[in-house]
């Protein structure tokens, strides 16, 4: 069945390593239609919006989504409802793309890249809620002159719920360990969040469950990060560790992530992306690392029920670091475009 992908190039190095993601998952799946829409910085410069309405209908109508990078210094003095920012946040309200899955894993080939001395044991997913939390929660404002800032952290058990189930479901999958990370010591959203989590468990006995401060884990991720499999955590918390997490695998050019949604016709509907920002200081010199990206496009395809094509890339992007092939954010000289050309040849 052929798939419709619509794709984001975005802003900085988004384009890059979007474009070898494209020449991978083309060799995969040639079946695969690939539509191409603005968005973020690049949206704005255009039509003076970050998610234009005629991106959201090509995003709603598509099977999944295929996302570069956005924003940068740019575009930082836009009024707050104009940045990249908030056109990412406008798009996973609108999608209702609610679970953030984030692996966060140490390629044996590079086990020696890791910052930590624990770091060639670390294989976890963060699963994130998205679409909650302080992030999405009103009221958010200045009072009295602008002296005073409020933000409000807000989670309803529906939410918590679905979200777990998401980590408990993602957990039978790898190890059959679920970590729920939270701050229930002091955050009342966070006792609710503990308490729904509790109640869902039950349907998942095959999976051990555990609770853990934020502040707590933060020192375990550095500490023993071999010790988690899957973490569930929510919008701020998930934001913050999975940052941690990936630069214990030892290089931010090397994770894909999935923002995904309810089921779109049976299969799961998502944003596939790289976790790196758009480093635009490196925009346009073809040294961008686009192994993140083209991973997010092994990941898009298993969310597709595609699990030997995700297999496929997985495997030869393996093979790509074993033999040696490295770009500058690895230690090598290997261009984006030859690292890509490398990716291929080995498929």
């Amino acid at each position: 069945m052929s798939l419709k992908i619509a794709v984001i190039a975005g802003d900085g190095i988004g384009p890059e390593v979007t474009a070898e993601a494209v020449r991978v998952l083309t060799a995969v799946r040639p079946d695969i239609e690939f539509e191409h829409a603005l968005f973020g910085g690049a949206a704005y410069d255009d039509c003076g919006d970050p998610y234009p309405q005629a991106t959201h209908d090509l995003l709603a109508s598509a099977d999944s989504v295929l996302l570069g990078a956005i924003g940068g210094p740019k575009w930082e003095g836009l009024e707050r409802s104009k940045t990249p920012e908030a056109g990412l946040l406008g798009m996973r309200g609108a999608l209702n793309l609610y679970a953030n899955l984030r692996p966060a894993k140490t390629y044996a080939a590079l086990a020696d890249a890791s910052p930590v001395k624990a770091g060639a044991d670390c294989d976890m997913l963060i699963v994130r809620e998205l679409t909650g939390g302080i992030y999405f929660g009103k009221p958010r404002e200045r009072r009295e002159n602008g002296t005073v800032a409020i933000d409000t952290m807000v989670y309803s058990v529906m939410e918590v719920e679905r979200i777990a189930r998401r980590a408990f479901e993602a957990a039978r999958t790898r190890r059959s360990s679920v970590v729920s990370v939270d701050k229930a010591n002091v955050l009342e959203s966070s006792r609710l969040w503990r308490e729904v989590v509790e109640t869902v468990a039950p349907d998942y006995p095959d999976v051990e469950l555990r609770h853990q401060l934020v502040d707590s884990c933060a020192m375990l991720l550095i500490k023993d990060p071999g010790q988690f499999d899957v973490i569930l955590t929510g919008n701020l918390f998930g934001d913050i560790l999975s940052d941690e997490a990936s630069m214990i695998t030892g290089s931010l050019g090397m994770l894909p992530s999935a923002s995904l949604g309810d089921p779109k016709n049976g299969q799961a509907f998502g944003v596939f992306e790289p976790i790196h920002g758009s480093a635009p200081d490196i925009a346009g010199q073809n040294v961008a690392n686009p192994l993140a990206a083209i991973l997010s496009g092994a990941m898009m395809l298993n969310a597709l029920g595609d699990s030997d094509g995700a297999g496929r890339i997985e495997t030869v992007v393996d093979a790509v670091l074993n033999s040696g092939v490295r770009t500058a954010d690895l230690g090598g000289s290997v261009g984006t475009t030859e690292m890509g050309d490398s990716v291929l040849a080995a498929l």
